[in-house]
């Protein structure tokens, strides 16, 4: 089996990053020469990468073909592609639908819109897919944990919190900057934070089938510094303001 990836950023990197560390078993894998930099690099790195001439010749030689581009450039490229209807498409692109990518590619392929993120490269996170496919959830649970999604309109909820990435690390630089003008070495500090947060994700999943304000209520004591971090946050409107992004996050990806 040739696998195609049309887009060579960061998500489609990662992918292909964890695809050539795991059992999958492919022939080899196409790319897009969009990024030349991560392209040369994958090619440089894994045995079976071939950089394409262009994305016409990636699905010509594909039998899965992934489409990791912008939306913006979704649009414009996809209609103008000859897709065949034996092919598998998985589109990793944030806005546009099931309805709009059938509409687009023509030919009665199977499509699955799915939603890897960077730790996929390590075969760690979840991945929803929508609509179910069975051999598509194959796949990615070889990257991941998948998680199937038949209502796409529910889908539309994971995409939202999908946002909450670039946050998140957002928040561990700051943390890291302020042990930083403290006097901690850069190095100690970004291993202690990063640590720290691997560690509390880890006990959160770990406790992921009982309700979450459970670990809220025990990482706090009585007048201790969880109870004033939580507290303070929450007058200043942290959790509401996170909660705003979420809901205008969501209302983009419903236009």
């Amino acid at each position: 089996m040739n696998l195609g990836f049309i887009g060579t950023g960061k998500i489609a990197a990662s992918v292909i990053t964890g695809i050539c560390k795991s059992k999958i078993s492919y022939k080899k894998i196409i790319i897009s020469p969009r990024n030349k930099k991560i392209a040369l690099g994958l090619k440089r790195k894994f045995k079976k990468i071939v950089i394409a001439k262009d994305n016409q010749q990636i699905i010509d030689q594909s039998n899965w073909v992934f489409l990791s581009v912008t939306p913006t450039v979704g649009e414009k490229i996809i209609k103008d592609l000859k897709f065949k209807s034996t092919q598998t498409v998985v589109s990793f692109i944030s806005t546009i639908t099931l309805y709009q990518l059938k509409k687009a590619i023509k030919v009665k392929a199977k499509i699955v819109r799915a939603i890897p993120l960077p730790p996929i490269s390590l075969k760690k996170g979840p991945v929803p897919i929508c609509p179910p496919n069975s051999k598509v959830k194959a796949f990615f649970n070889n990257l991941g944990t998948t998680v199937e999604i038949k209502n796409e309109k529910s889908s539309i909820n994971f995409w939202s919190t999908s946002g909450m990435m670039a946050p998140f690390y957002e928040m561990l630089r700051v943390m890291t900057d302020w042990l930083v003008k403290r006097g901690v070495k850069r190095n100690n500090a970004q291993k202690y934070i990063t640590s720290l947060f691997l560690a509390l994700s880890e006990d959160a999943v770990a406790n992921s089938k009982e309700n979450l304000k459970n670990l809220v209520k025990e990482s706090q004591t009585p007048k201790g510094l969880n109870e004033q971090g939580v507290k303070e946050l929450t007058k200043a409107g942290f959790y509401r303001s996170l909660e705003r992004t979420l809901n205008s996050i969501h209302r983009r990806l419903n236009k």
